[in-house]
């Protein structure tokens, strides 16, 4: 079984998605803890100037953004499934509802919570991540509607689990409920006060401590300069091109968020499909490293 480095930190929302995956499928893997703001020197060594975080490595293979990881993860070790119920399509696409609608929902409720106790250095970061002022004032001002909209959301989670389910989808766990969970998690760990918010639903609160005591797998460490070793003594994978792409094949491109961490990655196309890119890269510290991008949610531009 391959080594799954997952770079990542603690407090980070899409990790914890990740890491309910890890526990739903039983894997053993290795946290290479990253730091919350930049810089990020190992990590852009691995993913050519990629910064966010969690990202996922399998010897020289780098896998960006949680979907993909997500993706990637039932694709290699596909059982325990992550779709019990064969909703393959539905729970990626319930991903994009959790990754966006909620998790800015979350986002606006903590740090308008937070006010004036948000570091500054983090707000410098998170500015240059997104491109967008930081306002703390305006995110207080939006507090109550945001509450509004959050509650919406965890009622639909309430509305699904009204017949008594165990989980989501039925008696096992699997993607929809890390999605649904995650979001509820960042609140409760980074703004206790907000989780009033659906520990006043009791089938969500239960559902919710089910999902927590699935746990997170079977989980080791690593520092980040011994994942870079593996990276430089491992070899790559490639894939094929899908047919759409053919023209770029063997081509220099470049990869980049479309919302927010634009930052672009160059490299040679090396695989694609409906669902994901692959880029060629080298770097001084690495070697030839793969990194990989979803589809959704990202440009490819020659």
């Amino acid at each position: 079984m391959p080594d799954i480095l997952f770079h990542q930190y603690d407090s980070s929302p899409f990790s914890e998605k990740v890491r309910v995956c890890l526990g739903i499928k039983k894997l053993a893997w290795t946290a290479v803890d990253q730091p919350v703001i930049m810089p990020k020197p190992e990590l852009v060594a691995l993913t050519g100037g990629y910064r966010r975080i969690p990202v996922m490595q399998i010897g020289a293979d780098i896998y960006c953004d949680s979907q993909l990881i997500v993706r990637e993860l039932e694709r290699r070790f596909p059982e325990p499934s992550l779709f019990p119920q064969g909703d393959h399509g539905l729970a990626y696409a319930n991903a994009m509802w959790s990754d966006r609608a909620v998790f800015q929902a979350a986002v606006a409720i903590i740090f308008g919570g937070l006010g004036s106790n948000v570091p500054a250095d983090f707000i410098q970061d998170r500015v240059a991540l997104s491109g967008r002022p930081f306002d703390p004032v305006a995110m207080q001002a939006a507090v109550p509607h945001m509450q509004a909209q959050m509650r919406a959301h965890i009622a639909l989670l309430s509305d699904q689990l009204a017949d008594g389910r165990t989980f989501l989808t039925g008696d096992c766990a699997g993607l929809v409920d890390a999605n649904g969970y995650y979001n509820l998690w960042f609140i409760r760990s980074a703004f206790p006060p907000a989780a009033s918010l659906f520990e006043s639903m009791p089938d969500v609160l239960e559902w919710f401590e089910r999902v927590k005591a699935i746990g997170h797998g079977e989980r080791s460490a690593m520092n980040r300069e011994d994942a870079l070793d593996i990276a430089r003594t491992s070899e790559p994978i490639t894939g094929t091109v899908a047919p759409r792409d053919a023209e770029l094949e063997g081509k220099r491109v470049t990869v980049a968020a479309d919302d927010y961490g634009r930052d672009a990655v160059a490299g040679v196309l090396v695989g694609s499909s409906e669902q994901h890119v692959s880029i060629s890269r080298e770097d001084p510290r690495v070697g030839e490293v793969v990194v990989h991008f979803p589809r959704i949610g990202f440009s490819i531009q020659n």
